[in-house]
């Protein structure tokens, strides 16, 4: 789905008269705005005024000091545009540490380029780029910009502090001006205060204001969204594209208009419904019809991004993919549905906000907030997810790009916002056997089959399918947690079922698997798994809900063959606990000239309170500590 893409240095406003008429002197900042900030936002202006369903105009100001080589980032503008918006204004201009003007952008600093990426086959996103290469800090760059807009699927969304850590804000405002007969919807994100209304005539303007925040710092494990900062997010009650017009004032109504832009799109040649017909005549299981399907989809089509005007949101006709074998998510989507269609399955066509990081949507507040879309299928007794971009996807199988969130189904009836199967500790599993021969010196060969499950299959089903052996290698090395190794061999093998599995068998020669010391070796028995890190301390109350957001499994079982003149001077104890993040167990065992170690841990996923971080931990202190227990051998 087409992106809405804001660069993050456009929230900002009218460019005042003159410039001269405002102080840019570094020396007026409040000592408190510069404490671990990089860069600060002396003043940041938008104003969004409305025309009509259809049309808007936006216009930018910003200036904001770089403090450091860190903030460098902020010296540069970055303005996106497309056949829906037009470029009216570009302006910038760079400021000594002493408020006195150094140079302005001129027409020939200005980049335009395209902004249609490697997958995309047409598109018209256009962007256009200035920056100011200046390295006596600090110094200030102000940047004016004015837009039109004919896509007001998105009004906009506002966060001062841009998503970015180590920047404060001086002073910073959105105004949106509304015709008295259309109504403004908004969100308060974080605490941020109300809006000043006024009535200007026939329409009505929103203002929103901060002054003075201090950096913010993201609390870690904390919800996507408390990242931001304060924000609002806005959103029209009815709208217009290109000729399309629209409603989002329920998700019922936002997904009626997903069944406007794909009415009669699903039509399919009759060759390709004779041959779908074909492939599931002898099938009377419609769940293995649908899987049929979805396999002759991914033999036949591939993902290439295709976006032009309302070409961003409206799919292509399922006889051009049909023709093309070729189309964006909306177009694969579409022609899913059509196939499914073809051998009477009802299906829907499901928009989504994409992302293995990605925040969710806001269930609350209907609008435009998705960026890819998907298909389910409803079954009597199950639900049935399609990733129709991806070739090698397990049929029914979301990953972490689109699981567990919210997704709008485009129903007969309109919008009807579900939620997605979230994949639990017993889906998401790793199961590792180790076979360690020990040598005196500590050096160790080892065989090592572990078998990924759920989400944590994912990265390793994504390395068997890197084209080369050595780049397969590559990344694999990044992955081994161990301190000095070499892979002398290594397989990955796959098997695509609803909860997938990747296996990985690894053969290692590990320098010091065991650390010497005159005649005796110091072994801490978990070779791979072991948790080193443990969350850091805070200096103030946590002030966000603690957010584990995988729940996974993993267990260890891992046999030392020790080295035949050493005898064991010390076995741990093994140990057992449990608490509201997950449980934890190990065991040890010595027989027949062996050593096995048994580790299990499960992490729960889940939300809570602020106060549980000290709790959290802990429990990573207690597994860290318990992870790092040493078995002593006599040589």
């Amino acid at each position: 789905m087409k992106a809405f893409i804001i660069s993050s240095l456009l929230l900002t406003g009218i460019l005042s008269n003159s410039f001269a008429q405002n102080n840019w002197n570094v020396a007026s900042i409040p000592a408190e705005l510069k404490e671990k900030a990089h860069a600060v936002i002396r003043k940041s202006e938008t104003i969004f005024t409305v025309k009509n369903l259809g049309e808007a105009t936006e216009k930018n100001h910003k200036v904001i000091t770089i403090l450091d080589e860190q903030g460098l980032q902020y010296a540069s503008m970055t303005l996106f545009y497309s056949k829906l918006e037009k470029v009216n204004n570009f302006e910038g201009v760079l400021y000594d540490s002493n408020g006195e003007k150094v140079k302005k952008v001129k027409k020939d600093d200005i980049h335009d380029g395209s902004a249609v990426g490697n997958g995309t086959l047409f598109g018209d996103n256009r962007y256009k780029y200035a920056e100011f290469k200046y390295a006596i800090f600090p110094f200030t760059v102000e940047f004016t910009t004015e837009t039109t807009n004919k896509n007001l699927l998105f009004y906009p969304m506002w966060f001062p502090q841009e998503d970015e850590e180590n920047v404060a804000v001086e002073q910073s405002s959105l105004k949106i001006q509304m015709p008295a007969n259309l109504p403004l919807r908004y969100k308060s994100i974080n605490g941020l205060a109300e809006p000043t209304l006024e009535n200007i005539a026939e329409s009505k303007s929103y203002t929103w204001q901060v002054k003075n925040l201090q950096v913010y710092e993201n609390e870690l494990y904390s919800p996507k969204w408390t990242r931001y900062g304060k924000g609002v997010l806005t959103a029209p009650n009815e709208f217009e594209v290109e000729g399309f017009k629209g409603s989002m004032k329920t998700w019922k109504d936002l997904g009626e208009f997903d069944n406007i832009l794909g009415k009669g799109r699903d039509v399919l040649p009759e060759n390709v419904q004779q041959e779908v017909k074909q492939l599931v005549a002898n099938i009377s299981d419609p769940s293995q019809k649908v899987k049929k399907i979805y396999e002759y989809l991914q033999s036949k089509t591939r993902y290439i991004s295709i976006q032009l005007g309302i070409g961003g949101w409206q799919p292509f006709e399922a006889s051009y993919v049909a023709e093309k074998g070729y189309g964006d998510c909306k177009a694969l989507s579409n022609y899913t549905k059509a196939l499914l269609k073809s051998v009477g399955i009802e299906s829907f066509y499901a928009s989504i906000r994409g992302g293995s990081n990605e925040r969710d949507i806001h269930p609350d507040f209907p609008s435009q907030q998705f960026n890819h879309v998907i298909v389910c299928v409803p079954m009597k007794s199950d639900t049935i997810w399609l990733e129709c971009t991806s070739q090698d996807n397990a049929f029914g199988y979301l990953s972490d790009f689109t699981s567990d969130r919210y997704a709008l189904l485009s129903t007969p009836e309109g919008g009807k916002l579900v939620h997605t199967p979230v994949y639990k500790a017993k889906d998401n599993q790793q199961n590792r056997n180790i076979k360690v021969a020990l040598e005196e010196d500590g050096n160790a060969t080892v065989t090592a089959v572990t078998e990924y499950t759920g989400l944590l299959s994912d990265d390793y089903s994504d390395i068997k399918n890197l084209s080369s052996k050595e780049e397969q290698q590559k990344q694999l090395y990044r992955r081994i947690n161990i301190p000095s190794f070499e892979v002398s061999n290594f397989s990955i093998q796959d098997e695509k079922k609803r909860i997938p599995t990747a296996t990985v068998k690894l053969d290692l020669n590990v320098r010091k698997c065991a650390s010497k010391s005159g005649t005796r070796l110091f072994l801490t028995p978990n070779l791979m798994s072991a948790i080193n890190t443990v969350p850091p301390a805070l200096d103030k109350p946590r002030q966000t809900e603690v957010v584990l957001k995988v729940a996974l499994t993993e267990t260890d079982s891992v046999t030392y063959q020790l080295p035949k003149n050493a005898t064991l001077e010390f076995k741990p104890v093994g140990i057992k606990f449990e608490n509201r993040f997950g449980t934890y167990q190990s065991e040890f065992q010595v027989k027949d000239g062996s050593l096995l170690y048994i580790r299990k841990l499960v992490r729960n996923q889940g939300k809570f309170p602020p106060e549980s971080y000290a709790e959290l931990i802990e429990y990573y202190k207690k597994v860290s500590k318990a992870d790092r227990t040493q078995v002593v051998l006599k040589l």
